[in-house]
Formats: structure tokens, C-alpha cells, sequence
């Protein structure tokens, strides 16, 4: 089936990690060091890394992304036995300059060349999310950058969608939201955005409350729907 064409975009807004940014990207610099085991690490690393986000939201047990992330990292190098403290540390440091997907900054600029607003709405904590932005080269290509630490808990609570709304001044149902993530996707299409799924890595649909209206591979191929081609 043709995915829709939204209508009346005022904005688009995206997730950062595994959407724009390659998280597998850290753990790739150091497959030599890792002996092998980079792929697992990788696996494990993002697994525990959501996991952390939504088990400590539902205990009220909040501490940034940043902090989460190390924590995550040292189950996964515990469970694939690689004991480096200055590995750890390396890994650390490679994941605050992670690489953009390569069609990301000719989408941003044609999104921008349109009159529609582009904006990062994102787990990561300020400080990783302006890394991450400045060395991928795309800080004139956002109007907005955007964290969760402004309302303490992690997507998909409705207060980090709503922030989008009220920075950008953009209503929620003039928002595409576009996330690699299918369980975001499906939290930003219950919370009222419209919503193209960028299903980066072949991911079944999500059995929740709402799903989301386009399912794209490659964020170029965002353009025709959201009227900007």
C-alpha cells in the first residue's frame, strides 16, 4: 500500500539515535579492540539502553541519557566479558560524535529550502544532542534541538511530545514526526503527531494503541509525503 501525503506540515521532527545518527557507529570504531564481539556488544548496548529508559520511568527513577548510557555499556560489556576501563571510556567518547545517516543533510536543507521547520526530539541529554550535532555538521539545519531532561522522564510519555508543540509552536496534527524506532513511533502517533516510521532495520509493527500513517527504509524518502517534494 502508497503511503499517505500529509497535509499542511508545519514542522518536521526527529528522534536522533538510530534515526539520524548511527548508534552502532561508537562500537564500529573499535570492532579491533572488541576481538569480534562488536556486533553482540552493539545488540546488547541498545537493548539495555531502551530497556533503562522505560524501567526507570516507571519506577520515578530518572537520571539523564547520558548517565543511562554508561550504564547500559557496562551490562553489555559485562555480558560479552570484555573487562577495559579505558575501552569503556573510549566507547564513551566515540558515542557523543556519532555519524548522521548519510541522506540526512540534503533532506534537512530541502525540508528548510520549504518553509518547514525541522527540530530533534530526543532521549539524549543537551549536552550529547549538541555533540552529536555539531560533529555530524547540522546545527544550521535544526531550528530546535530538543531533550526530555526538560520534563524528566523519557519518550514515550506524552509530556516529550508535547514539547515539540510548545517550542515550535507548530499544532501536534501539523507535526511529522519520524522516528527508526517503532515503539516511538507508535507513542508519537498516540499522542497526536503524524507520524512516518523510518524502519531502518526491518522491525515488526508495534501491538499498541496507535500506529504510525507512512513506514519509509530511508528518511529520503520523506519528501513526497510530508508535500516538499
Amino acid at each position: 500500500m502508497a503511503n499517505p501525503a500529509f497535509e499542511n506540515i508545519g514542522a518536521c521532527v526527529f528522534d536522533a539515535y538510530g534515526t539520524l545518527f548511527d548508534f552502532n557507529a561508537a562500537a564500529n570504531r573499535f570492532r579491533d579492540d572488541l576481538g569480534g564481539k562488536a556486533d553482540k556488544l552493539n545488540e546488547i548496548w541498545r537493548m539495555k539502553q531502551l530497556q533503562y529508559t522505560w524501567l526507570r520511568s516507571l519506577m520515578g527513577a530518572h537520571v539523564d541519557f547520558w548517565t543511562l548510557t554508561g550504564e547500559a555499556l557496562d551490562y553489555a560489556l559485562e555480558a560479552v566479558e570484555i573487562n577495559d576501563p579505558a575501552l569503556r571510556d573510549r566507547l564513551m567518547k566515540a558515542y557523543l560524535t556519532l555519524d548522521a545517516y548519510p541522506e540526512v543533510p540534503g533532506l534537512l536543507k530541502a525540508l528548510q529550502a520549504r518553509g518547514i521547520k525541522t527540530a530533534i526530539l530526543s532521549n539524549g541529554e543537551p549536552k550529547m544532542l549538541k555533540a552529536a550535532v555539531d560533529g555530524a555538521g547540522l546545527s544550521d539545519l535544526l531550528d530546535a534541538t530538543l531533550s526530555v531532561e526538560e520534563v524528566g522522564i523519557y519518550k514515550p510519555h506524552s509530556s516529550t511530545y508535547q514539547l515539540a508543540v510548545d517550542r515550535l509552536s507548530v499544532p501536534a496534527n501539523r507535526i511529522s514526526f519520524q522516528s527508526a524506532n517503532s515503539w516511538d513511533a507508535a507513542g508519537a502517533a498516540h499522542f497526536g503527531f503524524r507520524v512516518a516510521w523510518c524502519n531502518r532495520f526491518g522491525q515488526g509493527r508495534e501491538h499498541l494503541p496507535a500506529q504510525p500513517d507512512a513506514e519509509i527504509t530511508s528518511l529520503d524518502q520523506l519528501l513526497p509525503i510530508v508535500g516538499a517534494a
